[in-house]
């Protein structure tokens, strides 16, 4: 088999990982997802006891009946937000004492028993389609969204007529309840809409109208009998969505029949000034009494507030502000509490400098990179960084509040510790789930730690992958800071190529952009391209400035320029690789790149025809303006206010000036990155008579899934790249 065919069909060889973890209180069982083996998309739940080793297939969803081919539209956008591309069992929830486990296939809910000797996954008679199930904390209910409503139902059948009750429906074709509008789940990574208080009393809801975002619509050619689905895409200056929250009570079957349905108690705050909610959450206080917190966000960004609420009065209090003359950047993990209550947040040092961790007003970080709250359990926090002068690698980091200490993790003893890499852990009742990966193995290895803030009593088992491995060379690949700016950069060569040899032509394959990075200290994130420089190239991949894993300052370098900053460190991180490695033909230099990296491939050829020569442009964003809010405001403003920060960053301008060969490729239902880039920049490149390839992806959204399709395009790439490289071409 092709490694192509096989990446594709292995999606990217996550198949079979293990991964969406879940620990007991004590810490003595495990629960995640994970495929049979490393092609089956039909994701299983598994349970996993660390003392002993065993394994559990808790729910097969072939067994169940699962067809991922029929899935409501809410739950296939959640996923194409997710870049889900998976089947079977994608999320799933537990109560807080590990006694069940909910999830949804096809529209339908399940819930198994995690405890006791009878197992077997047992479905729920919910109002179908049902979408995001979620256990409350205490088990005994499901809440879930049914066109736009949220309901809930009572697990155990007591006969009653009530089991299931609606709590909140729209009122208005454009409103929804419960469920996460496109920006907020694209962008700020909030993939939800309700949120169960810690006694299982409350919810919190938020309600989205979007009756003044713009409609567009999403249609594909290769399909005439369908209609185009209409979207709701708040394009850059355009009206976002009103998102609002509110705290609905949960009755019981009795409740319900005598008082009806609970009328929701509106939490208010100042969305003229902060529209944008990333985050919602609950807290209990020494009381014991429920809080309900969230977070809401300036539309410029420059201001990130914390608020608390009293659920039963709405009355809300601001409790925390970050501020930032640029922007403040969106920290996954952030807000939580301690056991004591104290706030665990992520802001920039004396407000301008690096990011750090804090537990309410002390800094608890060191000097690093700071990613992520991982999780907080009790009075301990774990936390993700990159240490100083290392983008490449990611640690993780254990601080107990109460004793003041603050250490790295360490992998267990006996485990095969690599070099540095990339580690990632779920902590709960002193037991570790920690994934680590690295250059030194394939795919990723995870590990539970039993004890793990006792250095005397650690003891840990090993949780299998059972993904494929490459069939591909182990990549070769070398890795330095390149340029006066010390760009992250990464040369891969041919296993084959031996040094003396007849130079090679240059592939570079950047995203270089905001919240991605491609030169990890990880051997997975080099497959494709050790695969393209066995095709014969060198391929060379740079980190510019944008990308995260530096520093603040660097991320923030690309306001209101997200042309020049990021185009100038590809041609630094070049010429220096040029200067270092002498097997570099700088004559024939190609680019290829997806969405930023389409963008950034095609801005090349544009811009610097005199060092690139050829370029395949996946799915880029071409013009600005029609890219959404959140993101793109972020970077280049309001386009009402900023015409020529738009019209430099924008791509259209441009065409005239092609005289390289420009391959564009786009699949026509991207939702994303609208197939209208692609659209408007071939006919602006027609109309300035430039010659350019366009290939259009049918039933493909942002990036493809299928594994002929995505086999194909490979080789189609490679030999675009090929045939526009020859000797001599280039100069």
């Amino acid at each position: 088999m092709s490694f192509p065919r096989q990446q594709a069909r292995t999606q990217r060889f996550t198949i079979g990982v293990p991964r969406n973890f879940q620990v007991s209180p004590e810490g003595d069982r495990v629960t995640f997802l994970r495929g049979r083996h490393g092609t089956d998309k039909a994701t299983c739940l598994w349970q996993y006891l660390p003392d002993t080793g065993a394994l559990t297939l808790l729910a097969d969803p072939t067994a169940l009946g699962a067809d991922d081919e029929n899935l409501p539209p809410e739950e296939r956008a959640r996923r194409e937000r997710m870049r889900e591309h998976g089947g079977g069992i994608v999320s799933y929830t537990v109560d807080d004492a590990f006694t069940r486990a909910v999830f949804t296939l096809s529209g339908r809910v399940f819930y198994v028993d995690l405890v006791g000797d009878d197992s077997d996954p047992r479905e729920l008679p919910v109002a179908a389609p049902a979408v995001d199930p979620r256990i409350s904390p205490a088990g005994e209910r499901v809440a879930y969204v049914h066109k736009g409503a949220v309901r809930v139902i009572d697990i155990v059948d007591n006969g009653d007529e009530d089991r299931d009750r609606l709590l909140v429906e729209p009122h208005g074709e454009n409103v929804t309840w419960g469920l996460a509008d496109l920006v907020s789940a694209e962008e700020m990574n909030r993939m939800r809409g309700f949120w169960w208080s810690p006694d299982g009393a409350s919810l919190a809801v938020s309600r989205v109208d979007e009756s003044d975002v713009n409609r567009w619509f999403v249609g594909d050619p290769n399909r005439p009998d369908q209609e185009s689905q209409p979207l709701r895409y708040p394009a850059a200056g355009t009206a976002n969505p009103d998102v609002r929250l509110a705290v609905i009570t949960v009755p019981s079957p009795v409740a319900y029949r005598r008082d009806g349905r609970p009328e929701p108690t509106p939490i208010e705050w100042d969305r003229e000034e902060l529209p944008y909610l990333p985050t919602v959450g609950w807290t209990s206080g020494p009381d014991g009494n429920a809080t309900l917190v969230f977070t809401a966000q300036s539309r410029d960004q420059g201001t990130l507030a914390l608020f608390s609420a009293d659920p039963a009065t709405g009355l809300v209090s601001r409790t925390r502000t970050e501020s930032d003359d640029v922007w403040v950047e969106l920290m996954p993990g952030v807000p939580d509490f301690t056991a004591s209550g104290e706030p665990v947040w992520i802001g920039r040092e004396n407000g301008t400098g690096e990011r750090r961790v804090y537990v309410g007003d002390k800094v608890i970080s060191g000097d690093s990179y700071v990613r992520a709250v991982v999780g907080v359990d009790g009075d301990r926090v774990l936390f993700a960084a990159s240490p100083a002068g290392r983008p490449g690698d990611q640690s993780l980091w254990l601080a107990d509040t109460r004793q003041g200490t603050c250490a790295p993790v360490e992998l267990p003893e006996g485990a095969d510790d690599g070099h540095g890499g990339l580690r990632a852990g779920r902590l709960r009742g002193d037991t570790l789930v920690l994934q680590h990966r690295s250059m030194d193995f394939n795919g990723v290895r995870t590990y539970v730690v039993r004890n793990a803030s006792t250095e005397t009593r650690r003891s840990y088992g090993e949780i299998e992958s059972v993904a494929e491995v490459p069939e591909l060379p182990e990549p070769r690949v070398t890795t330095w800071l390149a340029g006066e700016r010390k760009i992250p950069t990464a040369l891969v060569l041919p296993s084959w190529y031996r040094e003396g040899e007849a130079p090679l032509p240059v592939l570079m394959a950047p995203y270089g952009g905001p919240h991605a990075q491609r030169v990890l200290n990880a051997r997975g994130a080099y497959l494709s391209s050790q695969w393209f420089a066995e095709q014969g190239f060198a391929v060379l991949i740079a980190d510019g400035r944008g990308t995260p894993g530096v520093g603040v300052e660097w991320e923030q370098a690309v306001h209101h320029d997200l042309a020049d900053p990021v185009l100038d460190d590809q041609v630094e991180a070049l010429e220096d690789a040029a200067r270092r490695f002498d097997h570099l033909d700088t004559s024939r230099v190609g680019i290829h790149g997806w969405s930023f990296g389409g963008y950034l491939a095609a801005l090349a050829v544009l811009r610097r025809p005199d060092v690139f020569h050829a370029a395949v442009a996946g799915a880029p964003v071409i013009d600005w303006t029609l890219y959404d809010t959140h993101y793109t405001e972020r970077y280049l403003g309001l386009p009402q206010e900023q015409e020529e920060v738009y019209a430099g960053s924008s791509l259209l301008s441009d065409a005239a000036k092609l005289e390289r060969p420009l391959m564009l490729v786009h699949g026509l239902i991207d939702d994303n990155v609208v197939f209208a880039h692609t659209q408007r920049m071939s006919e602006a490149l027609l109309a300035a008579g430039r010659p350019h390839t366009v290939l259009p992806l049918a039933g493909v959204t942002h990036s493809p899934s299928d594994p002929v399709t995505a086999e194909n395009l490979l080789l189609l790439q490679v030999d675009f790249l090929k045939q526009n490289l020859k000797d001599g071409q280039g100069a």
